[in-house]
């Protein structure tokens, strides 16, 4: 990556004043990122905003207010707009192509003149388990709880009350763009953790949809009939509206027009960002939650209910190990050091802070010193949690220093997520890199090392790691762009030759092996791991 463009280069805002650009919004589930780029070459970000945000927990249940999904995004946009101005002189009135992506799964479900019919249901929710163990068994293979089928079985299931009333379901980044287009897609990556995708990766699976409408056939409509339409990266998924440009824009400046890309989940833009959408490759992402995505060569022989199966944004099918719990509780401690550092008369910045901290880990035992920390905010499926309790735990003849504390903590953050890969592992998935992205990776050389001994894989962390999604969605906006452009005129390249021959071909990254040392010290760490579960399930009993 060439990274950000100067702004004493006059063809930058030219550029930016003509609509050669792209622009990228991902709702993550603690911040709404915008990131605009050149079109045309793609690895030059030209502005970025962003807007913080926090889910809260409503009757039992996980969710956002809509009306904050727009307050954030208009916030995120004008932070962009002046950034841009900052930097180039120039306002950002007019876009070339447009992207939404956001936190994958959920339910969005409207009656027919589109009201919201209960609040917006995340995939952090985990009471769908009724549903996803009946449709595991009835389709053959392994559905969430996160997934959106979950949720709509569920609530058929519980007989809620909205459900005579269903017209459409969708997922946040489906219901943002319809409100931008006037389109109501997905993206095949955000639409296979909606329902099954087919094996050629373009649709919904016909099969598993008539199995499904079997189920309670008077319930609601024929699911297709609810669902949004499937398209690749690169379909023509309609353009900005003058309503959506107001929606972004308040002050109507934003002309309308923009080219759109079908809408995609944060997994899909993440291995966008990451260049991991071909196979042999996968990626990590870091951030409230995480979860690694690999490409498969080949169909899975087992069904596990570790992994999901989805799809790459082209359609390639993936294996995706999701975790319900990131960095969160690593934050959430690098916040008391913060306060302590204030406290202290020496108050220093939260990037600081865990600069500090993680270069500290470093100098921890291989195995942090048989401390162990569980960062289980919500339920952690694959760890058999249906809710979470965080824990930092230590027997008298640990070593209890910082060093270890922290080591153990960025461990906690992979714990769970090793235990998935460990799945793969077992069914032959070979794996010639993994791509890492998210705010952890900002400190260079020790969330990566670890990662690399924890998947005993080499990890490789680009310029774009902090970047990750929002970048991710301009990108594939940017090829929607070439696309349309190019259509029948010149050749269309596949989406992982574009990415290889546009996007990435300067582009730098660092690689990290696994060190023998750390491999065996996290493998130590993780079978502490695995056997102090039993804590975890006591907590969520007592407390």
């Amino acid at each position: 990556m060439t990274g950000e463009v100067s702004a004493a280069d006059p063809r930058t805002a030219q550029l930016i004043r003509d609509g050669r650009t792209a622009l990228g919004i991902e709702f993550g589930s603690t911040r709404i990122k915008a990131c605009l780029i050149d079109a045309d070459d793609p690895s030059h970000v030209l502005a970025v905003g962003a807007h913080s945000w926090e889910n809260r927990l409503e009757d039992g249940l996980w969710t956002y207010p809509l009306d904050e999904v727009w307050a954030g995004a208009a916030a995120a946009f004008s932070a962009l707009v002046d950034d841009a101005q900052h930097r180039h002189g120039v306002r950002v009135e007019t876009i070339g192509a447009i992207g939404v992506s956001a936190m994958m799964h959920g339910y969005l479900a409207f009656d027919a003149d589109g009201e919201l019919l209960v609040p917006f249901r995340t995939w952090r929710n985990t009471n769908t388990g009724p549903a996803a163990a009946e449709l595991s068994d009835l389709f053959g293979l392994n559905i969430p709880l996160r997934w959106s089928v979950a949720h709509l079985r569920q609530a058929v299931r519980d007989e809620e009350p909205h459900i005579g009333r269903i017209a459409s379901v969708t997922t946040l980044a489906g219901y943002v763009h319809e409100r931008l287009t006037g389109r109501r897609v997905l993206g095949v990556g955000d639409a296979s953790g909606v329902f099954p995708i087919a094996a050629d990766g373009s649709d919904y699976d016909e099969r598993l949809l008539a199995l499904f409408d079997a189920l309670a056939p008077e319930s609601v409509p024929p699911l297709r009939a609810l669902l949004p339409e499937v398209l690749p990266a690169g379909g023509d998924a309609g353009a900005l509206t003058d309503e959506g440009a107001l929606l972004l824009d308040p002050t109507g400046l934003l002309h309308a027009g923009a080219l759109a890309c079908p809408p995609e989940g944060d997994a899909g833009t993440g291995m966008v960002a990451t260049n991991a959408v071909a196979p042999r490759t996968g990626n990590v992402s870091a951030g409230t939650s995480i979860f690694a995505m690999v490409v498969l060569e080949r169909p899975l022989e087992g069904i596990h209910h570790e992994l999901d199966l989805v799809t790459t944004p082209a359609g390639d099918a993936v294996a995706m190990v999701h975790c319900n719990n990131g960095a969160s509780e690593l934050a959430a401690w690098a916040g008391l050091f913060s306060r302590f550092a204030a406290a202290a008369g020496a108050p220093l910045d939260s990037d600081a802070v865990f600069d500090v901290l993680l270069r500290e880990a470093l100098e921890g035992a291989a195995d942090a010193g048989g401390l162990l920390a569980y960062n289980h905010l919500a339920g952690e499926p694959i760890a058999g949690l249906a809710e979470g309790r965080p824990l930092f735990v230590r027997t008298p003849d640990s070593v209890f220093d910082l060093a270890n504390v922290m080591r153990a903590h960025v461990y906690g953050v992979f714990g769970t997520l090793a235990l998935g890969m460990q799945v793969l592992a077992a069914e032959g998935v070979a794996l010639d890199r993994m791509y890492a992205h998210g705010g952890m990776f900002r400190t260079a050389g020790v969330a990566q090392r670890f990662l690399a001994a924890a998947l005993q894989a080499p990890v490789a962390v680009g310029d774009t790691a902090s970047e990750g999604g929002a970048w991710g969605v301009a990108v594939l906006a940017a090829f929607r762009r070439t696309v349309a452009v190019t259509g029948e005129r010149a050749f269309v390249p596949e989406l992982h030759r574009y990415l290889d021959d546009v996007v990435f071909a300067d582009a730098a990254a660092s690689v990290v092996a696994p060190d023998v040392t750390d491999a065996a010290g996290f493998a130590a760490y993780l079978d502490r791991y695995r056997a102090g579960l039993a804590i975890e399930r006591a907590a969520v009993t007592a407390l």
